[in-house]
């Protein structure tokens, strides 16, 4: 196990719009900000379509299963980490019949909007800390 301590530089708020990618989204408010290492807080919201994957085996090396599906959900949380600029996110929606979530992709539509804030962390070093293995 690995801890680090940090302090939070400021919080950035986004607010997408319908029809906006959510990944592309928090990609580009990350490099309009500079920030280069952080995490996501929080995300909320609405989509008309959602992409994601999983892991598909419980062992290594994993493969990842990818899935998606049209049609209204709300956004439960969005959450993660920015790793020296990359956005490392994972997001949890809704709908009348079931709740579903993974690793973000490209894909995720916003419906009615959408907002996600990241703390910036500018003098913590996350290199490696989303790769399999030890650090």
């Amino acid at each position: 196990m690995l801890t680090q301590a940090t302090q939070i530089g400021r919080l950035v708020m986004l607010r997408l719009n319908p029809e906006d990618d959510v990944l592309q989204s928090i990609r580009a408010g990350v490099e309009q900000n500079g920030i280069r290492s952080g995490v996501i807080l929080s995300g909320i919201g609405s989509l008309s379509r959602y992409h994601v994957h999983v892991v598909d085996r419980p062992e290594l090396p994993t493969r990842d299963a990818f899935f998606g599906a049209e049609g209204p959900f709300d956004i439960l949380s969005i959450t993660g980490l920015v790793i020296e600029g990359r956005v490392h996110a994972h997001i949890t929606l809704s709908n009348t019949e079931r709740a579903v979530g993974g690793h973000l992709e490209e894909g995720c539509r916003v419906l009615t909007f959408a907002m996600v804030i990241i703390a910036d962390t500018p003098d913590v070093v996350l290199r490696g800390w989303d790769q399999v293995g030890t650090l």
